[in-house]
Parts: structure tokens; sequence; C-alpha cells
């Protein structure tokens, strides 16, 4: 059963918002240039809570957080002083929206949980579009710069340049990342580094970089997504290009796991499943994906039959 589009119009993001958009921009005051002193980006309340009610606009009756006892007992790891890192699948630039408000209307536990997330974004987030930046900057996070960003300048001059900025940002967003760890907060990063294309598997790959989050980690809580409000388009040249539909989303918290034990088990896995990759980072994050296609699979069933 397909979920309902708005009004039974496809509707991109700046056509269903058009009103909303130049009140967005009034209250921005996110950097639009990332540099190495400007990577940790402290949350804009007053925005935080249109983005709200765009998440309950569109999100149907059954949404919510399955297995809210995993984010419980994550919770009290991070309370025990546990480095804390969330692992979550990629759809849309609604998913960490959508987590953050129905963390907020799951209780005391998914209340305390969202306030202490701070998620890892890369720049183009900030750099790009200055409607999606202001859209971004309702939540904490911590400004990347991503490998695939690099790999994609052809110029050789301002490669070496780009190489040089992204040394200086990424060395900063990793201080940030022990620092907001310390002070009792869970980071959260979309291990596939982008969002998932339909008909192109590539993008729902992890990034091996990501097994250094998890090397640098006590605790680690997988996330799977089933629903979204917010669709890539087969033709897309600006994310406010992305279709908004109504759906019912379940985000669903796995178990927890030890990162050490983590890492071991992906060794275990690979051995079976991988037995032609030798990439220890790359075998890590391979399960680690493997992990979230699995809770997805047993999810999906269930979230449709409720539609």
């Amino acid at each position: 059963m397909q979920s309902e589009s708005n009004g039974g119009k496809r509707e991109t993001l700046a056509e269903h918002y058009k009103e909303l958009f130049p009140k967005l921009l009034e209250l921005s005051n996110v950097d639009h240039i990332i540099t190495e002193h400007n990577v940790f980006q402290t949350p804009n309340h007053e925005i935080r809570k249109i983005v709200d009610g765009m998440c309950d606009e569109n999100l149907l009756p059954g949404s919510c957080i399955k297995n809210i006892e995993n984010a419980a007992l994550f919770l009290q790891k991070i309370k025990e002083g546990k480095k804390a890192l969330i692992l979550m699948e990629h759809y849309s630039n609604f998913d960490l929206p959508v987590l953050m408000r129905l963390l907020s209307l799951s209780g005391e536990t998914g209340q305390e949980l969202e306030k202490r997330i701070v998620a890892i974004a890369g720049m183009k987030l900030n750099e790009d579009n200055p409607y999606i930046a202001a859209f971004a900057e309702a939540y904490a996070r911590i400004v990347i710069y991503p490998s695939r960003s690099l790999a994609a300048i052809k110029d050789e001059e301002e490669y070496k340049k780009e190489v040089h900025r992204s040394r200086l940002i990424n060395i900063a967003s990793m201080r940030a990342f022990d620092k907001v760890r310390q002070e009792g907060n869970a980071v959260l990063v979309f291990p596939a580094g982008t969002r998932y294309r339909p008909g192109n598997p590539e993008t729902k790959r992890g990034v091996r970089e990501i097994d250094s989050y998890i090397k640098l980690s006590d605790v680690v809580m997988p996330v799977s997504i089933n629903g979204n409000c917010l669709r890539i388009p087969e033709e897309q040249h600006e994310m406010t290009d992305d279709i908004v539909c109504k759906d019912r989303v379940i985000m669903t918290a796995g178990k927890i796991y030890d990162s050490a034990g983590l890492r071991e088990e992906a060794k275990v896995w690979a051995a079976e499943a991988e037995p032609d990759q030798t990439d220890r980072k790359q075998i890590t994050v391979d399960y680690v994906m493997h992990i979230l296609e699995e809770m997805h699979t047993e999810n999906e069933k269930g979230r449709l039959e409720g539609l």
C-alpha cells in the first residue's frame, strides 16, 4: 500500500512550504561557510518549532519509536559515562527531524534522549542552499567535510586547496565529537553518508570512515526507518525539490551493542558473507548496514499493514 501524497498532488518541499521558507530565512543565523572554527552548530529553537510542525502535518497516526526500552537502556549507558553512538538509516532530510519529534512524543525517556543527541552533518547542508541550511539549523550538529565531496573535485589546484581545508575541518570535528560526548551527549551518524536513492544500491553502502566513530565509542544503538515523509524524485536538482508525502513512520531502536563486540561480530559475519573482503574498516560498516537492513525488512510488513 502506498503512503498518501499531500492532497493527491505531488508537491516539492519548496512548493508545499513556500509560505514558511521566508520565515526560516528570517530566523536563521547559521554559518554558511564552514571552517575549523565553527564545526559545532548549536540548535535554533525557533526554527525547531517550525520543523516540528512540518513533522506533525505529515506523520500519519501510528508513527512511533518502536522498542523504546532499548532507547531507555541506551540513555542509561550515557548517564553512566559511556561514549554513545547512534547509527541510523538515511532516506531523507526528514530523518533527523522525525526521529527527534517522535522521541519528544515518547514520554520522559524519549524527551531526555532527544535533548542529548548531536548529529554529524555534511557541510553541504550548510553551504549549498540557504533554505536547507535553515532547516538543518533546528538541531545541534557537528559538521564534517565528507570524503565523497573531495572525490568529486576535478581541478587539481582546487583539489589540493580543498584537501587542506578538509583536514582542518575534520580534525576540529573529531575534537567536537569527543567533547560533546564527554558532556553527556550521544552522537548520531548516518553510516551510508548519503540518502538512499531507490535503484542505486551504492547509496546504501556504508562509508568505511564510520568504523572510526564506532572504534571511538563504548556503546552503539542502530536505528532503522520504515516510512518516509520526504521522497527524492528521479530528477533532483536541489534538496528543496524533494516530494512531501504523508506517511506512517516507524523508527526502531535496535539492541545496544558494545562497540568492541560489534567489531568482533563483524569479522565473524564477514568470514561467511564477504570472504573476499579484507578491509577491516569496510567489514565493520558493511555489518552495520546488514543489521540495519535486517531491522528494516522485519519492520516493513507490520508498518504497511497499519496503513
